[in-house]
């Protein structure tokens, strides 16, 4: 009975999880749109709108490796009720100061740094927290992981469509008020049905480097880290670009770009699907050379400029494997990291994940403001065709390796 008891809180956790993750993404992904849309029709420019996103994603490499710390200390539950209560206010306040009047750009800037400082906790608490839910077992923790990236994905179709339908109507500022609520509901979720845990005795010991550290010294994961890091910086360009291209190519209309967005949420979502019954059959590590291979190919018809139907199809097929690679990669990497060192290694794979995106960004924008979208679009498929095969070679060398931990680094 006992046995019992404790296998139904754990599902009720876990779907709490994946619920608050899910309503919390959806907010996002409408933001993820109205943001760089009320940019570009209030100024008129891809470089101010792409200096907004390198403002939110900075934070989010700079402080991504002392996070590690801060989730220790304060557990993983604890921090994701303060990063979901914290951001709610941050991010309504700036329709209410665009209402007033007194939304200067350098005050948009230093709200959205913030907003993405709370970033990295957030999501270093989500995954950290799975083991304690779950479990040690590997596979488990990939289906966990899955589960979760199946309703970040889910949300991210339905989001785009919901914002680009709204924006023609409450504008692209008052969007935002949506996905402020969506951090409240969150908050709710974790708080009443999330069960409460221990913080890790004693690991501030090891020091803020030390997932830095870890990471340096894993021949699996440190490798992979350096290809995430160019990742970040690949994807940040196309990010970029997508809202520009469907402002200047299709006549401002923002239900385009709302589709392009939710090409890349729907493919995820039924690549999650798949990939909760796959990871049971095939290696995880296997599996995300596979994914990360596929996932670049139907990329190469964006510097085409196709019409607007054949773009989302590609974007679809294209992240209809990325949950072949993220779930997979997750699992393999909290495996191998010791249990005291989780926090501070998952907060270091978030900084490699950002760490070149506000540069990406910046880059991304002087390319757009220049030439436009064509170059900008092919230098980031061969980019990311390149790291592909380079992630891939990565993976499947280390196929059979067994899920070790390595030695603990020295503390600071």
């Amino acid at each position: 009975m006992a046995d019992s008891a404790a296998t139904e809180v754990r599902k009720t956790a876990i779907s709490a999880l994946v619920a608050a993750e899910t309503i919390s993404v959806l907010g996002t992904r409408m933001t993820y749109l109205a943001l760089p849309w009320f940019v570009l029709v209030t100024t008129g420019s891809p470089s101010k709108m792409s200096l907004v996103l390198a403002a939110e994603i900075l934070p989010m490499a700079i402080l991504g490796v002392p996070s590690g710390a801060v989730v220790q200390r304060l557990g993983s539950r604890t921090t994701m009720l303060v990063a979901d209560f914290a951001r709610a206010p941050i991010l309504a306040s700036i329709p209410i100061l665009y209402s007033a009047g007194a939304l200067d750009f350098w005050l948009l800037l230093a709200i959205v740094a913030l907003l993405g400082a709370f970033a990295p906790p957030y999501f270093a608490a989500q995954r950290t927290i799975l083991p304690e839910l779950v479990g040690e077992d590997e596979t488990r923790m990939s289906q966990a992981n899955s589960s979760i990236e199946g309703g970040n994905a889910l949300a991210a179709l339905i989001g785009p469509v919901l914002a680009g339908a709204l924006i023609p109507f409450l504008g692209a500022s008052n969007v935002l008020y949506v996905d402020a609520a969506t951090y409240l509901v969150a908050f709710l979720l974790v708080l009443l049905f999330v069960p409460a845990r221990k913080a890790i005795a004693g690991a501030a010991e090891h020091g803020v480097l030390a997932g830095l550290r870890f990471l340096a010294s894993d021949k699996l994961l440190g490798p992979l880290a350096l290809t995430v890091t160019a990742f970040g910086f690949l994807g940040a360009g196309m990010s970029a670009g997508l809202p520009v291209y469907a402002y200047d190519e299709f006549d401002g209309h923002s239900w385009i770009a709302g589709l392009f967005y939710a090409a890349l949420g729907a493919g995820a979502v039924v690549g999650s699907v798949l990939a909760i019954f796959v990871v049971k059959r095939v290696a995880p590590l296997r599996l995300a050379a596979f994914g990360i291979i596929a996932f670049s190919i139907p990329l190469w018809a964006l510097p085409f400029l196709p019409p607007w139907p054949i773009v989302f199809a590609a974007l679809f097929l294209a992240t209809l494997f990325t949950p072949f690679v993220n779930g997979p990669t997750l699992g393999v990497m909290t495996s191998r990291t010791p249990v005291e060192l989780r926090a501070k290694v998952m907060a270091a794979a978030i900084s490699a994940n950002t760490l070149a995106a506000p540069l990406g960004f910046l880059v991304a924008g002087q390319v757009l403001e220049r030439w436009g979208v064509v170059p900008l679009f092919t230098a980031v498929v061969l980019g990311i065709t390149w790291m592909a095969i380079v992630f891939a070679a990565i993976a499947w060398r280390h196929d059979d390796a067994e899920p070790a931990v390595a030695a603990e680094p020295a503390a600071l």
